[in-house]
């Protein structure tokens, strides 16, 4: 990943900022249907971060319910003003994903990974050089060391 951290970012109004203290564990690029029909688009990046390297700057994200492909729901949190998703929560609260292109500066977090491949639009090429799986992974085969180091603490401080 490049440098550049911390990182600032935010919702289109301003309302909410925040502030990535350091760069993610990982950055997917995930083309299910969920998130297809989620953000609107072809897939979603989310930079997966540490709850506790997140420092909101301004406003108070609005968490929102929804449901998610695996049943067990996903918290999306949105700028109470303009609606934008900032982050989801998923089953691990001590984890976000942070929607990558809420980040004033989106090329800090390219894709390490593309994943629901199977599912992905057909026009979308995948770029050569980038692991890419038709489902989800084994992430303890794939994320560096430092990361699953990071992974490890947060699923203990979740209890898990």
């Amino acid at each position: 990943m490049t440098t550049g951290f911390p990182a600032d970012g935010g919702c289109d109004c301003k309302a909410v900022r925040y502030r990535l203290a350091t760069e993610p564990m990982i950055v997917h690029c995930c083309h299910c249907r969920w998130c297809q029909r989620e953000t609107g688009s072809a897939f979603v990046l989310n930079a997966l971060i540490e709850k506790a390297r997140v420092e909101i700057l301004a406003g108070a994200p609005d968490p929102v319910a929804t449901p998610s492909h695996s049943g067990r729901g996903q918290t999306i949190f949105r700028c109470p003003a303009c609606r934008l998703a900032l982050w989801s929560q998923y089953s691990i609260p001590t984890v976000w994903f942070v929607r990558v292109g809420t980040l004033d500066n989106p090329d800090l977090a390219p894709p390490n990974i593309h994943i629901f491949t199977s599912t992905k639009q057909p026009w979308f090429e995948l770029p050569a050089g980038v692991p890419a799986f038709p489902e989800y992974y084994d992430s303890t085969k794939l994320w560096p060391a430092a990361s699953l180091e990071r992974r490890a603490a947060a699923f203990a401080a979740a209890g898990r």
